[in-house]
């Protein structure tokens, strides 16, 4: 499976969330805001990984109905 940029980034800020809320709980250093906000980004990315591999498979699928129209002009015509 090929990773790309998104999901990478993903992955780095959902662990990096994930320290900075157990940081909140025993360190009491970071603002909880802070926190969300990382897992906010993190979420966001993960979404973006999702629209783009989505416009993959949309194109995909155009490119199979305009060859089936094709075909079918290609029926009609015989």
């Amino acid at each position: 499976m090929k990773l790309n940029i998104y999901e990478i980034l993903f992955w780095i800020f959902f662990i990096l969330a994930i320290v900075t809320v157990f940081w909140y709980i025993f360190g009491d250093s970071p603002t909880i805001e802070q926190a969300l906000l990382i897992l906010v980004i993190s979420l966001l990315f993960k979404i973006q990984s999702n629209v783009s591999f989505n416009t993959a498979e949309i194109t995909i699928l155009k490119r199979s109905f305009i060859r089936m129209a094709d075909d079918f002009k290609m029926a009609r015509k015989k």
